[in-house]
């Protein structure tokens, strides 16, 4: 299978938009192994949208890429991604025109699948963009997803539609391996929580070959970049990648990982928050709020060696004490039965019988991997 846990990755969208090139991608390449990235589990450099040419080849029809940004043109990109021992990653969209006003893929869709296998591509983005009006965007999307299988090479289809047309319903069935279930994010507090919290009820929907995708992370921006705005603090990056390791999410980075800080590195390559994220059985987590704060929510989630992963976000703008009642898991108090802690982020080991209490400062969470102990 292809595609057995959330993919990890990098693209260039939030922080470069249009403004990416050969060099670019070359020199990020080296810095994704450099950084530890690939040490970590990150397999895929991905160029988004603005890599071609704005019209197609009037000979053959095919997708070019333009040689102003790829003078050597995108397989020569393609082999020096996998000289390095990772995956190489694309862009098309499934209408007539990209998001950003480039030829997309709408009645080409086996030509260009064709081509990128050619070039040797391993993910495809795949955009939502100017579909033609009265055309079923299902069907794009199976086209697409017909396309990749006929290429003679494994891509991964990641679909992008937004969430549109309750796409975690039908996309399995496109042959996707990931979805967008979400609008764009931003680089703002306002923008990964409204997403995390949007995706509670869906989360079932995400499944070993077909994830739902939360949109790339914003971690490491700082308000720099395309989808940067106000910007996060370290308290917000924490709890953004935190929350997309609890749902299984794809782990898209989107900062310049060439100027990742001390900080942002340590944080996206935590071995046991990534070991949460690409847990075997990918199960959504149980959620719960504070009675008289929706603000605090807590997550709880089962892994795959017996172990649990517990996580509490202060979603607010002040330091609070929050707490959980172990019955809301399915652990009463009877059971005979406590939880030992371990921090994921330092260490902290703790034993709770039957709630935990404690306080999340302002925009921040503490993580935990717990296991049964019995009395």
């Amino acid at each position: 299978m292809l595609v057995n846990k959330p993919p990890m990755g990098w693209n260039t969208w939030n922080t470069f938009g249009h403004e990416i090139s050969d060099a670019l991608v070359r020199e990020s390449t080296d810095a994704f192994v450099e950084q530890g990235l690939k040490d970590a589990g990150y397999q895929y450099v991905v160029i988004d949208d603005c890599w071609s040419k704005k019209v197609r080849d009037p000979e053959t029809d095919r997708l070019v890429a333009e040689p102003a940004k790829f003078p050597e043109g995108m397989k020569a990109v393609a082999d020096y991604v996998h000289g390095k021992g990772l995956k190489f990653g694309m862009y098309s969209c499934a209408g007539q025109r990209t998001c950003g006003d480039y030829p997309g893929s709408f009645d080409h869709e086996f030509l260009d699948a064709e081509t990128f296998a050619s070039w040797g591509v391993d993910f495809l983005k795949y955009d939502f963009c100017y579909k033609p009006v009265g055309v079923d965007g299902q069907l794009l999307y199976r086209r697409m997803g017909m396309a990749l299988r006929a290429s003679g090479r494994d891509i991964l289809f990641s679909a992008c539609n937004w969430g549109s047309d309750d796409v975690w319903s039908w996309i399995r069935s496109t042959g996707a391996h990931m979805y967008r279930s979400t609008g764009d994010i931003f680089d703002n507090p306002e923008s990964y929580r409204k997403i995390a919290l949007s995706q509670l009820h869906k989360l079932g929907t995400s499944a070993p070959q077909c994830f739902n995708d939360v949109d790339m992370l914003t971690v490491g921006m700082y308000g720099k970049g395309l989808v940067g705005t106000t910007g996060c603090n370290d308290a917000d990056y924490r709890s953004q990648f935190a929350l997309w390791c609890m749902y299984s999410a794809p782990l898209m980075l989107g900062c310049d990982i060439r100027r990742m800080n001390a900080q942002t590195r340590a944080l996206v390559t935590n071995r046991d928050l990534i070991r949460i994220d690409q847990d075997a059985e990918a199960r959504p987590p149980i959620a719960t709020f504070h009675p008289w704060n929706e603000k605090l929510m807590t997550l709880f989630k089962h892994l795959d060696d017996g172990s649990y992963a517990l996580g509490f976000f202060n979603l607010g703008e002040e330091d609070a004490e929050t707490f959980a009642t172990f019955s809301d898991f399915g652990l009463p108090a009877a059971a005979g039965y406590d939880l030992a802690l371990e921090s994921v982020f330092d260490g902290e080991r703790l034993v709770s019988r039957e709630y935990l209490r404690l306080n999340v400062p302002a925009h921040d969470c503490r993580v935990y991997i717990a296991r049964l102990q019995k009395r």
